[in-house]
């Protein structure tokens, strides 16, 4: 873990004038899917109790004109969203700060929203450094309750790759979900764009429901980039309805300037003084909860076997 990083003079290097243009080209392309894409609520403390159904109910015919009327019942369980926290701080010397002349601060807070976003997506997409409060990644759970589809699956003459994704919907389908939102690898674009009927013609021409933005009818977005996991077996793309994907947000992002703090790393060492090193740091705070509803519906009854999302993965072999 890092506790020692530091913008230093060297770092700062090509924002500090010579003859060169301060303004700056940035990259904020890869904007969080579950910040865009899941349903939000707001939280008004740590921990927020979210009751499901559990049992749904049943009616009879009645026998007869006196017949017995039978009784059913509906359950709930409770589902719980708890609050972690993302967060990081930026140290930069006084010195550096005053030889720039521009907002070195404006600057870096976009781009620290982008790695607090990329980092939420990498723990509820796929797990990584995911809290134990949270439940199971999606592409796991997915995988866990069988929605998944190997690309290839389908040859030229069953739709290719349009076939896969067509099987990965009913795979949503048959757990009783629409799909509404698909995720994927930038990789999926190209193989998108090639998509084609069986008598040659690309489908993207042919039928438009097919292309790089959308299939099917659902919206294609590709987040996370260079967060894909690669190889045998890969996620390369989650098909979800998405209003069973919820996001508590306990606190928007929160800024504080830091000069008279110390930064220690995990041993208790001191890497900063910044009062005696004339120095400054922004300290940015996101909180935030995930949950999963997955909702009992009179489709798939065992939520083991029910999942609101679905995991196109590359080929085994």
């Amino acid at each position: 873990m890092a506790y020692d990083n530091i913008i230093s003079r060297t770092d700062a290097a090509a924002l500090i004038p010579e003859t060169v243009s301060s303004d700056l080209l940035t990259n904020l392309a890869n904007n969080s899917v579950a910040l865009n894409v899941f349903r939000k609520i707001r939280m008004g403390s740590a921990q927020t109790r979210m009751p499901v159904i559990s049992a749904l109910p049943t009616a009879y015919f009645v026998n007869g004109d006196t017949g017995l009327k039978q009784t059913t019942e509906v359950n709930w369980d409770n589902k719980y969203l708890n609050v972690e926290e993302l967060a990081t701080i930026v140290p930069i010397p006084e010195a550096v700060m005053d030889d720039t002349n521009f907002d070195v601060w404006g600057t870096v807070r976009p781009l620290i929203e982008q790695a607090i976003g990329r980092a939420l997506d990498a723990a509820v997409f796929f797990g990584t450094n995911k809290p134990a409060s949270w439940p199971t990644a999606i592409v796991t759970a997915a995988v866990a309750a069988g929605n998944v589809v190997a690309r290839g699956t389908n040859a030229a003459a069953t739709g290719g790759i349009a076939g896969d994704i067509s099987d990965l919907f009913a795979t949503l389908e048959a757990d009783g979900f629409n799909p509404d939102a698909v995720v994927s690898n930038t990789t999926t674009r190209g193989r998108l764009r090639q998509a084609r009927a069986s008598t040659g013609e690309q489908l993207a021409e042919v039928t438009g429901m097919v292309n790089m933005d959308q299939v099917f009818g659902v919206p294609v977005t590709y987040p996370m980039a260079g967060q894909w996991p690669t190889g045998l077996s890969a996620a390369e793309m989650v098909a979800m309805q998405r209003d069973n994907f919820i996001l508590g947000l306990r606190q928007d992002f929160t800024y504080k300037v830091l000069d008279q703090a110390v930064i220690q790393d995990g041993a208790g060492a001191i890497q900063f003084n910044l009062a005696q090193q004339d120095m400054v740091a922004l300290r940015v705070v996101f909180r935030v909860a995930f949950q999963v509803a997955n909702v009992l519906n009179y489709q798939q009854a065992v939520a083991a076997n029910r999942y609101p999302a679905a995991v196109l993965r590359s080929p085994a072999a």
